[in-house]
């Protein structure tokens, strides 16, 4: 998916930090063994938050050293599946389909053919994915197909598509029991409203050079560049919804990863809020930085 909800590594203990790769190999096994082909294309960091955030027990989850196809000489120590794995695997697959859909109304028959070959693939999973989940799967496709209306405007508004996609992950909540689901929702809310902006904002070279619609171009009537004035408004923006965030989390029962979770909400969204804006992210992104990789 998108990858942009991430701890700030350098922050992190190092019981932390052996905890979030632990959740992040869990899911890629829970992808795995519900039919997910090829898991650790599909795989983001977006859903291990979001399982550490539906995780509602204050013990931490059972581990165990497991094989792993990215490290066929050791174990690795993964999270035994619990109940918000099974969950986040079905949302990522759900999700991860839809974006591709989205993705092949916008590019042409050439172009789309990885991404046409990948849907093949993630066939299979995907309906079995949304006949567990048929509700969220329904309101995903209604949801997106609302969002592409909004973005094929004239003049299309970046706060009505943010709010639009904000609705969508404020919906992956639906899974939390009676107490937790208030502030959860509004938690991702904001977080998907921070997606949806922050991704825009990082799309917007690639989109001019194709020709792309963007909200955020369109926002601030840009030609590919980010303007000091658009970069600021996108700044401001972005670090409230951050803080939002970060306040109906607060609101929520501490747990066995809280202190990760505040990691991601307090530092890691921030940082990336500000290395998008910079263009510092995707050169982060293609040197593997530390600060935010998972080490092999």
């Amino acid at each position: 998916m998108f990858g942009y909800i991430r701890p700030m590594r350098g922050e992190l203990k190092v019981r932390e930090y052996e905890q979030y790769k632990a959740c992040y190999c869990g899911l890629c096994r829970a992808l795995k063994e519900q039919g997910t082909p090829l898991a650790s294309f599909i795989l983001s960091y977006d859903f291990v938050f979001l399982a550490m955030l539906l995780y509602d027990a204050q013990e931490a989850p059972a581990t165990a050293h497991v094989r792993c196809g990215a490290s066929l000489f050791r174990r690795r120590k993964a999270c035994l599946k619990f109940p918000a794995l099974s969950l986040c695997a079905d949302y990522c697959i759900i999700l991860t389909w839809w974006k591709l859909h989205d993705t092949l109304a916008d590019e042409g028959f050439f172009r789309s053919l990885r991404d046409r070959l990948f849907m093949a693939v993630l066939a299979r999973a995907y309906r079995k994915a949304a006949a567990r989940r048929p509700g969220y799967a329904a309101r995903v496709r209604e949801a997106l197909e609302a969002l592409e209306r909004l973005e094929r405007e004239e003049r299309p508004s970046l706060d009505a598509c943010a709010d639009q996609f904000a609705r969508l992950t404020a919906a992956l909540a639906e899974g939390a029991g009676e107490t937790r689901r208030r502030p959860l929702e509004q938690l991702l809310y904001h977080v998907g409203r921070f997606i949806y902006i922050v991704d825009a904002a990082d799309d917007l070279p690639e989109d001019f050079k194709a020709r792309r619609r963007n909200a955020v171009a369109e926002r601030f009537g840009l030609s590919g560049v980010l303007t000091d004035k658009a970069r600021e408004s996108l700044e401001t923006t972005l670090l409230h919804s951050c803080r939002l965030a970060a306040a109906a989390f607060e609101l929520l029962d501490s747990g066995p990863f809280t202190p990760v979770l505040q990691n991601i909400l307090y530092l890691g969204m921030p940082q990336t809020c500000r290395a998008v804006l910079s263009g510092t992210w995707r050169r982060g992104e293609k040197r593997k930085s530390k600060e935010f990789e998972l080490d092999e």
